[in-house]
């Protein structure tokens, strides 16, 4: 029994607040900075996570932060560390653990992840920040001819293993089976693909005696690809993802909580609020985005002072419209 991660783990399920995550790697942040017209800095790149985690009233939104290594490090402009003002907000400080994707093999487009070797150490000096819980992100592409199962055994074979690693330093892990958005494939072909992985993740960790009450699912959407003809309404991506988790995801865990992966604010908040309508579902749900969230207040930011309020506004009506849709109530912008 692991009474203290199970606290952990329906605190990061609070009802009406979600998990944010500002993991992006440096190289995907410098991107995202980037494409917001900001020099792609060291220093822009420590203000950019300053702009969401000094926000007043944030931890009235938010019951966790997943953040990246540098992040971790860094402290705002006055100096102090982001995990102690986070702390001080009862805001819980997690921390992606994973160290990116490789391919498989040279001949195919299916990846695995890589982070295992030294993860323990890793481990040991993020608990000096007072770190509670962990996220680790498998990738799967939807293609001709894939996933293989090989593919999705494997990355289920090393989530798995970070669970296990996770559990053993008393922290809470976050497994992130994502199914990608790219592609031409229609909503059924990724309902398949879904179900076909997470009941592989699911065996593995039963095989392997995972604690699933102390596990936290992240996971995508059911969505067409990004490049299919198909369209498909909130109501048809609720009702197919709900159908998908639960041919596949256990009663018992500690809960589930949706990535945004490529789909716009507005679509990511809609579609979870017509996910949450169709409750009672066998477990606690909640959001857990990224540039859903952050990505319209870092295009008012724009890397000046004199913005930072008005993109801090905009932060807070997403967080606030999303807080809605967790428990079916938005009723649109």
């Amino acid at each position: 029994m692991n009474e203290e991660l199970y606290k952990i783990a329906k605190r990061l399920l609070t009802p009406k607040k979600g998990i944010l995550a500002s993991d992006e790697s440096e190289k995907s942040a410098n991107n995202t900075l980037t494409k917001a017209g900001i020099d792609p800095s060291e220093e822009n790149r420590r203000r950019y996570r300053e702009l969401f985690i000094n926000t007043p009233e944030l931890g009235q939104y938010i019951s966790g932060i997943i953040l990246f290594e540098e992040t971790l490090r860094q402290s705002d402009s006055s100096g102090k560390l982001f995990s102690d003002i986070l702390h001080e907000k009862d805001v819980l400080v997690g921390i992606k653990c994973d160290q990116g994707t490789e391919k498989m093999t040279d001949d195919t487009e299916e990846v695995i992840t890589r982070g295992l070797e030294g993860l323990e150490q890793r481990i040991d000096e993020y608990k000096h920040f007072g770190v509670s819980f962990t996220k680790w992100r498998a990738v799967i592409r939807i293609g001709q001819n894939i996933p293989t199962h090989e593919c999705i055994l494997q990355n289920s074979r090393i989530l798995s293993e970070y669970a296990k690693v996770v559990i053993s330093k008393n922290l809470v892990p976050i497994i992130e089976p994502e199914v990608l958005i790219s592609g031409t494939h229609t909503i059924e072909r990724c309902h398949e693909v879904l179900v076909s992985t997470l009941n592989t993740v699911f065996d593995v960790l039963r095989e392997d005696k995972i604690d699933l009450a102390a596990v936290v699912l992240k996971t995508s959407m059911c969505l067409p690809g990004d490049k299919s003809s198909q369209k498909a309404s909130p109501q048809r991506i609720a009702e197919m993802t709900v159908s998908a988790l639960k041919q596949s995801v256990p009663s018992d865990i500690g809960g589930i909580v949706f990535l945004s992966g490529g789909q716009s604010p507005i679509e990511a908040t809609e579609n979870l609020n017509e996910i949450a309508k169709l409750e009672p579902l066998p477990w606690q749900i909640a959001y857990s985005y990224l540039r859903a969230i952050e990505g319209p207040a870092l295009n008012i930011w724009k890397g000046k002072d004199e913005n930072v309020a008005a993109a801090r506004n905009e932060f807070l009506k997403r967080l606030k419209a999303n807080l809605l849709a967790d428990q079916g109530e938005y009723t649109g912008e």
